[in-house]
């Protein structure tokens, strides 16, 4: 058989084949993308996670010496027992983290993982084979 057969010289038996063939390299094609697509999701995000990591480390160590100054500060500057600057400066450290932390939640929560491209080329396909088949 021909390549470049017209559709009309076809059988309905050839034309259904052709239409399966076409039909499994496309999903093969799909899959292939929605796998490259995972894959460079997943990479940047193990990227951005290892920075974060390696920021905030130095960032939680920079602020425990922060704290310490301030509760210091508070016992120098007011007279109050250590144990009350520590008590004072923890309780507001742990409200600030508890407002970060829910903002970081929320922030994760409106994160969308699904693979839009493979999506939107899977409901062209869907059409397309439609029309095929019509």
């Amino acid at each position: 058989m021909e390549a470049r057969e017209r559709p009309q010289e076809l059988s309905l038996g050839e034309l259904f084949s052709r239409l399966t063939q076409d039909t499994s390299r496309l999903i093969r094609q799909e899959v292939r993308l929605a796998t490259q697509e995972m894959t460079d999701k997943a990479t940047s995000i193990g990227k951005n996670m290892g920075m974060l990591a390696a920021g905030g480390a130095v960032v939680y160590a920079g602020f425990l010496f922060l704290l310490g100054a301030l509760t210091y500060g508070l016992s120098s500057a007011f007279g109050l027992p250590i144990w009350l600057s520590f008590l004072i400066v923890g309780a507001l450290a742990a409200i600030v983290g508890y407002f970060l932390v829910q903002r970081g939640i929320n922030a994760l929560k409106h994160t969308q993982f699904t693979p839009q491209q493979t999506v939107d080329t899977i409901k062209e396909d869907v059409a397309w084979a439609k029309e095929q088949t019509t």
